[in-house]
């Protein structure tokens, strides 16, 4: 190891992408430059889950070396790794895009042995930046480091906000007010093969190269595929990849979380969410809520992201047809609905705290969320309430809610809450359940610990917020943070 780098055991580079293309990298990638920043100021580092991959040592000056700088990590890749793909945009296909201001920058393994990614975004041009200049907001920078620690302590399966590092650079853009300053994050993920990876290759018809992307996700993923027939072992993956989606959608759904932009190239492979742009948390169960300005449709709002998960499979599937048979790639597909509704139960069985009790789960959770639509209660103040059914009834009945527990239009669904066992109840002794109010991360809360920071470069209210959602994720003690097949 270099001086500048601590040895740690549990750092295990693995750069095994490189495995899947020679030379240059087609079909699947492009070595790229990163951009050079006139200046590099710490602004976030995942600590938490630096020291989970062995780069929990390292000095700033290192970390921003290796984060900000793009200086390679030892014995990984030697240039990053500007990936390929396609994807539909709001149903409409895209043959121009890929990694467009971001790019791969190294592979690792944890403790288990899963593969995970760093990755980037702001990171500079590649040859797929078309007329954009391959940069990031400092602002979209910290909404994504919100989302994705909300998300995370939420019980969400996420990729991980692992650094921010200011740039010093000047930006414009329509949707700030410019000049804007900017930033360069990296994610950690485990996996950034994209529904619109499969796309693009199926758009060249390289059979080929499909069966040996399929070949790598499943060895790094699904290994128990591994020894199968090819176009059994394709169908068989794309079974796994649709369980995986309607699990995300519905953990999405139980957090009141609205993506924003769930095009093709949006999703991928492992059921991870990742790439937050417009995102949201809804304030009450609307089914028509939506974060994007531009939805004009409501085609990705609330209500809606079961669907458009399910539509982007059928264009993954469609592109799995090179290498697999209609008939069986229709049969694993048929199992979303289903898959999606055990999941629902699922996440909303685990955020209320309560057992799963039989076949009619999703029915309570329906019950549940029409009710919220029809009284708009506030979206998180219902599950603080009702965590552990009917253990946090002292809780509940301080709650300024309440009076509307006790209304008829709610005695079925109470009267099943009630009835429902409590899990984990030990958890209400933590001190964030004798909070007045849970925490939340709505639209004018992200505004406010943004404004300070463009008005006086005050972080103060960022860094109270992340302790804030620090405490709530270890009161729930979700575990949705790891890649499972």
């Amino acid at each position: 190891m270099r001086p500048d780098f601590p040895a740690d055991p549990r750092y295990r580079p693995a750069p095994v992408i490189r495995e899947l293309a020679g030379g240059d990298g087609a079909p699947f990638f492009d070595p790229v430059e990163p951009a050079r920043f006139p200046k590099h100021v710490l602004r976030y580092r995942n600590q938490r889950w630096a020291e989970e991959i062995g780069l929990g040592g390292l000095s700033d000056a290192a970390w921003i070396e290796h984060m900000g700088r793009f200086r390679p990590l030892p014995d990984n890749l030697a240039r990053p790794l500007a990936l390929r793909y396609h994807g539909h945009q709001f149903r409409t296909y895209n043959p121009e895009i890929g990694d467009g201001r971001g790019f791969l920058y190294a592979q690792l393994r944890d403790s288990r042995g899963r593969l995970l990614d760093l990755a980037t975004k702001g990171s500079g041009q590649t040859p797929y930046s078309r007329f954009g200049d391959g940069r990031l907001t400092l602002k979209g920078g910290v909404r994504e480091v919100l989302a994705t620690e909300m998300l995370e302590a939420l019980g969400v399966y996420t990729s991980k906000s692992f650094s921010l590092i200011e740039t010093g650079e000047q930006l414009s853009r329509n949707d700030e007010p410019s000049p804007t300053r900017s930033a360069v994050l990296v994610r950690l993920g485990h996996s950034h093969i994209r529904f619109g990876t499969f796309q693009r290759l199926a758009y060249e018809k390289d059979a080929d190269a499909i069966a040996a992307l399929v070949d790598y996700c499943v060895r790094e993923f699904d290994p128990d595929l591994a020894g199968l027939p090819a176009a059994q072992k394709a169908a068989r993956f794309f079974g796994r990849v649709t369980r995986r989606t309607a699990r995300l959608v519905a953990q999405w759904m139980a957090a009141g979380f609205v993506h924003g932009v769930l095009n093709s190239d949006n999703m991928n492979v492992t059921g991870e969410s990742f790439d937050y742009g417009p995102w949201r948390f809804a304030p009450v169960a609307d089914p028509a809520f939506t974060a994007a300005y531009f939805d004009t449709t409501g085609l990705y709002a609330y209500g809606r992201q079961s669907e458009a998960g399910a539509w982007n499979l059928s264009r993954l599937g469609g592109a799995l047809a090179l290498v697999a048979e209609e008939g069986a790639l229709n049969e694993e597909f048929a199992a979303y609905p289903d898959a999606f509704e055990q999941s629902m139960a699922d996440a909303f069985f685990l955020r209320l705290g309560i057992k799963r009790q039989g076949q009619d789960d999703f029915a309570l959770v329906l019950s549940l969320l029409r009710w919220m639509e029809a009284t708009r209660a506030p979206f998180e103040r219902v599950f603080f309430d009702w965590f552990a059914g009917a253990a946090s009834q002292a809780r509940r009945n301080a709650s300024p809610l309440a009076p509307l527990y006790l209304k008829e239009d709610f005695a079925a669904t109470r009267a099943r809450l009630l009835a429902a066992e409590p899990d984990r109840p030990a958890r209400l002794s933590h001190r964030y359940f004798s909070r007045p109010e849970p925490a939340t991360m709505l639209i004018d809360e992200v505004e406010a610990i943004w404004a300070p920071i463009a008005e006086a470069d005050d972080w103060s209210r960022f860094r109270a917020k992340l302790e804030e959602i620090a405490e709530m994720r270890a009161a729930f003690g979700f575990d949705a943070s790891a890649y499972r097949p």
